[in-house]
């Protein structure tokens, strides 16, 4: 990634995208290419990676979810959503597909601006290394590799997931609450329980036996969640 990052803002509004421009370029933010289309949008990350996506989920030819899975076979970069669907499904299959966080619209520039800072912090600064390898119950997480194996076989991870993951690892058998998770994994203070809810959904579904009935990632009920290590199955 270069210092000045590159952005792909796919919004069919011409308002709005007029909008993104202004707000980034106040911040120094000025590389920037903007489609209205889902085929110009499919086309162009086919051909080239940025370092940060803005995508609009209603374009008027397609789904804007659907362009995750061809940024995610070449970046790991932020994905975000703009989008005025927050229902926990539409959260769900967008996460499910490897964004990284939702705006909702109308959004507020501050908080627009707060959230891609927010990640691109954790895209541009070197990950903790001060441990390699993480293992509890049936998981092993290598974080020079940002890779996770469940009973030796490889699960894959989207970028959120792997730095959600990584940083219960880090504080296995503590509770952490959703402020905490939110401020360590997000960088931003806790606003929203959905997006939380989500990515512990996803994350159990991978490491879990049970996801309904979790042994290694549980909730602490009125506290947050806990990485068990002690009696993880």
């Amino acid at each position: 990634m270069t210092n000045t990052p590159r952005f792909l803002i796919v919004e069919d509004e011409e308002a709005i995208r007029a909008m993104l421009h202004i707000i980034l370029t106040k911040e120094g933010w000025t590389d920037m290419t903007s489609v209205a289309t889902y085929d110009e949008a499919r086309k162009i990350v086919e051909r080239e990676p940025f370092d940060f996506y803005l995508l609009d989920i209603m374009l008027p030819d397609g789904d804007g979810t659907d362009l995750v899975q061809p940024i995610r076979t070449q970046s790991d970069a932020p994905i975000f959503f703009l989008t005025a669907k927050t229902s926990d499904a539409d959260l769900l299959t967008g996460f499910m597909k490897g964004a990284d966080d939702y705006v909702k619209k109308p959004f507020h520039p501050l908080e627009l601006v707060a959230r891609i800072q927010a990640q691109l912090n954790r895209s541009f600064h070197a990950t903790d290394r001060s441990r390699d390898v993480y293992t509890f119950g049936r998981c092993t997480l290598h974080v020079p590799s940002a890779t996770l194996s469940v009973d030796s076989e490889p699960v894959e991870l989207t970028g959120l997931q792997f730095r959600l993951l990584h940083y219960f690892a880090q504080h296995a058998d503590h509770v952490l609450s959703k402020e905490q998770l939110y401020e360590g994994v997000w960088g931003e203070r806790y606003v929203d329980d959905n997006t939380i809810m989500v990515h512990i959904r996803k994350l159990r579904e991978k490491i879990e036996r049970d996801p309904s009935r979790p042994t290694t990632l549980v909730t602490i009920r009125r506290l947050g969640y806990k990485l068990n290590t002690e009696h993880a199955e």
